[in-house]
């Protein structure tokens, strides 16, 4: 029996919103990297290039533009797709690196960064509820695409866990490292061009002590 009841057809992708929409959003998190804070509607209508009557049709207002926007960018951590009735060692660790390549690409990009630390900043100071959005939104809907992929796996017998959310944490842990808290705190010796170059070796070597970890027998 699972103990995170999340089917495994529940995601937020491309199909999620129209190509118009998925725009208006890029065009919003351009400008969350170029000016960090203030997002207004206005200026995402302005560079867009479409009304704001159009924004808050869509999304409401500034919280659900902010929150579609925050949905739009975890979006690109993919949700593995698996068979469960044939369910195989091999499929289920190409899910898993998948997973953690998209993980590693989003969270160290610019995008999320900046995201990460104006909601960080928001948050300290109570200003409005970007943290809050953010938090569910990415790390915690993130994670909800995960964890059906690992019960999968311990369900046909390819792994062993007591608690899905204790083995995604350890996965997490695993594939992201200091990396992420050193990208947000400026550290002049990590770069994007050196975490990107060193994305695939990461992914294999998280991925390998996942299943050292969590492997059945069968699987190691």
């Amino acid at each position: 029996m699972r103990d995170w009841a999340v089917p495994l057809t529940i995601k937020v992708n491309e199909e999620t919103f129209t190509p118009r929409q998925q725009a208006v959003l890029t065009a919003a998190l351009d400008l969350l990297v170029e000016n960090g804070d203030g997002l207004t509607m206005t200026a995402v209508a302005r560079r867009a290039s479409c009304s704001k009557e159009t924004l808050y049709k869509w999304f409401g207002d500034r919280d659900g533009l902010l929150t579609a926007t925050v949905q739009w960018q975890a979006a690109k951590v993919r949700m593995p797709q698996v068979d469960r009735s044939h369910l195989n060692a091999k499929a289920l660790r190409l899910s898993i690196e998948q997973f953690a390549r998209d993980l590693l690409t989003v969270i160290t990009g610019e995008v999320s960064i900046t995201l990460n630390r104006t909601a960080v900043t928001h948050a300290a100071q109570e200003k409005d509820s970007l943290g809050t959005i953010v938090l569910d939104n990415g790390p915690m809907a993130i994670r909800r695409r995960l964890k059906p992929i690992l019960e999968a796996g311990r369900d046909a017998r390819l792994l062993r866990f007591d608690s899905s959310e204790d083995a995604y944490r350890t996965f997490f842990g695993l594939v992201v490292r200091d990396v992420q808290i050193r990208l947000l705190l400026g550290d002049k010796s990590l770069t994007q061009a050196n975490v990107t170059d060193n994305i695939e070796a990461d992914v294999k070597s998280a991925t390998d002590q996942f299943f050292a970890l969590y492997g059945a027998k069968a699987t190691l």
